[in-house]
């Protein structure tokens, strides 16, 4: 039997599939697959394997037994396999490697998964949605998209997943590990895979791109979700109002509205926020921090989209094209702007005579003949002021810009009248302190 493995001789073949095997008990084993026979089963949780050894390699993880320990790292395992693929990732060693691309793997199981990227082939398919995947395993966890079940609890804050390893990945954040660190940067991260891809930060890569518009991007999910913008796809709808979007995310930051829920507090003013990344935003205001700097003119900024949306001023890019007449624009909210003049749409009405507009600054301009002085507008959100000074210290209020820098704590501001707020309630109680002791220097 032991030389039919020399001789590549496989004598035993599965007449459902075609697939041959060196043994005959290999073959019974195999053809359970297609009968979904599954005769071993755990007395403690239920769940039924093909063959013995698989439920008894099961039940370590009911008995907590992990009898192979890394003697680099401590981490142990239920099998011995898995501690000399664990080992692997110590020596570096990636022994399997695709002929197709060059990429290498610690496994043969891993490569032959990745093989199936290469053919096209997706051999498991969904029954209720029809969409398609390489492993059973990738079937059997989208599954629990349609079911809603999440068996997977978090202890600490009741958060459910559809598979452990997701709760692993949770689980960091409450103990605020962050194993993966950046030598770039120093920046950690809770997985390997978030530096990974934070790293291309650094090296400027972005190996996805969109066949559409030619858009990159540091990672494939972040294209798939892009591409759902040019098929025009809105798959997730609220059921309190209707509006879809494109990612589900998207959708449950929407959701808060309606449930008026901010879970995200700021420890220094109390602004509450609905997304963590907006506090994160918010709290920079605090601490005065501008990370994102300008190569062209010095300007920082707080955030990396204000940063880039400046920089198409120096580059003179103007990446948005109106279908209707070719004319371009550097910002899509300019071109959003535009396209209303093609669409006859007319929002902005005067409330004297009743005229209306396409554009809020040609209705305001349209004002001057009934109130004979100017009446100067913010063309993004609207609002009037009787003054130009007014209107330009209101902008600073759409844009990052803080140019008023307090002299006696180096705080910014957007408007010269907290500027004045700030000096007083730092000078104030000097000169009260002041005129308290020449008083009482008088009165000797």
């Amino acid at each position: 039997m032991h030389q039919v493995i020399h001789t590549g001789e496989k004598p035993f073949s599965c007449d459902e599939c075609g697939k041959s095997f060196t043994q005959s008990g290999h073959l019974k084993t195999h053809k359970l697959i297609h009968t979904g026979e599954r005769p071993f089963s755990c007395d403690e949780c239920g769940k039924s394997f093909t063959h013995s050894g698989n439920l008894k390699t099961h039940q370590l993880i009911h008995s907590g037994e992990r009898l192979f320990s890394c003697d680099k790292c401590g981490k142990s395992f239920t099998q011995s396999g898995h501690l000399k693929t664990h080992k692997l990732i110590h020596t570096g060693e990636r022994p399997f490697s695709c002929d197709e691309c060059g990429k290498s793997f610690t496994h043969s199981g891993n490569l032959k998964i990745h093989q199936l990227i290469h053919s096209g082939e997706r051999l498991f398919s969904c029954d209720k949605c029809g969409k398609s995947f390489t492993q059973s395993g990738h079937l059997k966890t989208h599954k629990l998209i349609h079911t809603g079940e999440r068996l997977f609890s978090c202890d600490e804050c009741g958060k459910s997943f559809t598979h452990s390893g997701s709760l692993k990945k949770h689980q960091l954040i409450h103990i605020g590990e962050r194993p993966f660190s950046c030598d770039e940067c120093g920046k950690s991260f809770t997985h390997s895979g978030n530096l990974k891809t934070h790293q291309l930060i650094h090296s400027g890569e972005r190996p996805f791109s969109c066949d559409e518009c030619g858009k990159s991007f540091t990672q494939s999910g972040s294209l798939k979700k892009h591409q759902l913008i040019h098929i025009g796809e809105r798959p997730f709808s609220c059921d309190e109002c209707g509006k879809s979007f494109t990612h589900s995310g998207n959708l449950k930051t929407h959701q808060l509205i309606h449930s008026g829920e901010r879970p995200f507090s700021c420890d220094e003013c109390g602004k509450s926020f609905t997304q963590s990344g907006s506090l994160k935003k918010h709290q920079l205001i605090h601490s005065g921090e501008r990370p994102f700097s300008c190569d062209e003119c010095g300007k920082s900024f707080t955030q990396s989209g204000s940063l880039k949306s400046h920089q198409l001023i120096h580059s003179g890019v103007k990446a948005y094209t109106c279908d209707q007449c070719g004319r371009a624009f550097t910002y899509s909210k300019s071109l959003q702007n535009h396209l209303v003049t093609h669409s006859g749409i007319k929002a902005y009405s005067c409330d004297i005579c009743g005229k209306t507009f396409s554009h809020i600054q040609n209705r305001n301009a349209h004002l001057l003949i009934h109130t004979g002085h100017d009446v100067y507008c913010c063309d993004q959100c609207g609002k009037q002021f009787a003054t130009n000074t007014k209107l330009r210290y209101h902008m600073f209020t759409h844009t990052e810009e803080r140019p008023y820098k307090c002299d006696l704590c180096e705080k910014t501001f957007k408007s010269p009248h907290y500027l004045k707020v700030c000096m007083l309630a730092k000078i104030l109680p000097t000169l009260i302190t002041a005129v308290r002791f020449n008083a009482t220097v008088d009165a000797f």
